[in-house]
């Protein structure tokens, strides 16, 4: 197995804090692993081809207006599998973090392939009598859903990965790969733990948090630019900070055996 880090859309630029050099593009952070069985499986895909012709229309003003999309042709996730000498329809499975605009928009250009949610994802989107229905539709836009693509909720697991017990396996995936439910910023926000060739733990925090501040810090760091992008989108803002929490204990207790990164910092993990 081998484990790609991809930036899937460059937003704005975002201030340093502390010891980090430069001001940054963030970025839309996604996984593309190299499987033998299960063939490419995708992690987020980022924003999709559309999505950089048409970013106001497709995103929405709004949210196009505030994180300024750099809508670089070469950063879609079709355009990386390309270079990497793969054809688009070697990616058989996607598998979110959750629903919202900036990890779903290459959905449309993998129409085939199955996409693995956590089960509450799943149902919020799926359910009118879920209590977050209205609030998921309105952050799966249209223009990355029109197509029908393939939802297929995760089956739960009912064992614990490093104590975390709301664990769901994707359905058809043999490669060890997890939806670990972190909630908070959605209503079915999960990471997707994955053991790399090496044997190791390589956690996709989605955007459980945002800034490595947040987990890595004593007492926790917030990033400014990054803090407004979390209390406008989350379910439960107790949630989201006692899932930080637990993520911050994670690396503490297990940093030997599990590397957690985010979606959007770009001072952590090296891309490509």
């Amino acid at each position: 197995m081998r484990i790609h880090h991809l930036n899937c859309g460059s937003l704005r630029e975002i201030p340093p804090l502390g010891a980090e050099g430069g001001a940054r593009a963030a970025v839309c952070r996604c996984l593309l692993i190299e499987t033998d069985a299960d063939g490419l499986v995708l992690v987020d895909t980022g924003l999709g081809t559309a999505d950089l012709e048409d970013p106001g229309g497709r995103l929405g003003a709004d949210w196009a207006a505030y994180a300024q999309p750099a809508c670089d042709p070469r950063e879609p996730a079709l355009r990386q599998v390309e270079r990497l000498g793969y054809a688009p329809g070697d990616v058989r499975h996607i598998v979110l973090t959750h629903l919202h605009r900036d990890h779903t928009g290459g959905l449309p250009d993998f129409p085939w392939a199955r996409v693995h949610l956590h089960p509450a994802e799943h149902r919020a989107y799926t359910d009118p009598a879920d209590p977050y229905h209205r609030h998921t539709l309105d952050r799966f836009v249209p223009a990355h859903r029109a197509h029908g693509p393939l939802l297929t909720p995760a089956v739960p697991d009912g064992r614990a990965w490093f104590g975390f017990g709301d664990v769901a396996r994707p359905r058809g995936l043999e490669c060890e790969l997890l939806l670990v439910g972190l909630p908070g910023h959605s209503a079915g926000h999960a990471g997707v733990a994955v053991r790399d060739g090496a044997g190791r733990w390589q956690l996709h925090a989605g955007d459980a948090y945002m800034h490595r501040g947040e987990i890595e810090a004593t007492p926790p760091l917030a990033h400014p630019a990054f803090e407004p992008v979390q209390e406008g989108a989350q379910t439960g803002a107790g949630a989201r900070l006692a899932t930080r929490d637990r993520l911050r204990a994670l690396r503490r207790d297990h940093g030997d055996e599990v590397t957690v990164f985010s979606a959007h910092d770009p001072w952590e993990t090296v891309l490509g």
